[in-house]
């Protein structure tokens, strides 16, 4: 099996990366790259969805990513120890009809010793917004600080 990097025990400074890591491939909304930081049977609660394995998180990304269109993500790290992560999220994007929204939440990871996340588990809500009130426009500029997540 091939490890994936910063692997646990995490420290504050492998911690953050993994954080990074992630946001970086959730946004480039590609379900197959995404998938690949979890294992094979890995297990997720996003919202009300329960998901087990990486083929079920790509068919449920892709269905994700062709609702919510123009995504756009920031994490950060909140809170780790051992094997595990706890993550603050916002991300926007809009529906078909026009109407933007801004999802916020928190995740809770458990990795394998291999830095595969075996566990995720996601509590999110949606909030509309007008679209002159949106934060976030793009990916993370090198340098850009974490955003006050309220």
């Amino acid at each position: 099996m091939t490890d994936r990097p910063p692997l646990p025990p995490f420290t504050a400074e492998t911690a953050a990366a993994k954080v990074q890591a992630a946001e970086d491939a959730w946004n480039s909304r590609d379900p197959q790259r995404v998938s690949l930081a979890y294992t094979e049977d890995s297990v997720w609660r996003n919202r009300d969805t329960f998901l087990t394995g990486r083929a079920e998180i790509v068919e449920f990304l892709t269905a994700k990513w062709e609702r919510e269109l123009d995504y756009v993500l920031r994490k950060s790290l909140w809170a780790f120890t051992g094997d595990r992560i706890a993550v603050r999220f916002q991300y926007e994007w809009h529906d078909a009809a026009g109407q933007w929204w801004r999802s916020h939440g928190n995740e809770n990871w458990e990795f394998d010793a291999h830095g595969l996340m075996r566990r995720r588990e996601a509590s999110i809500n949606d909030v509309p917004i007008a679209a002159a009130d949106r934060r976030i426009t793009g990916p993370r500029t090198p340098g850009e600080p974490d955003l006050p997540l309220r």
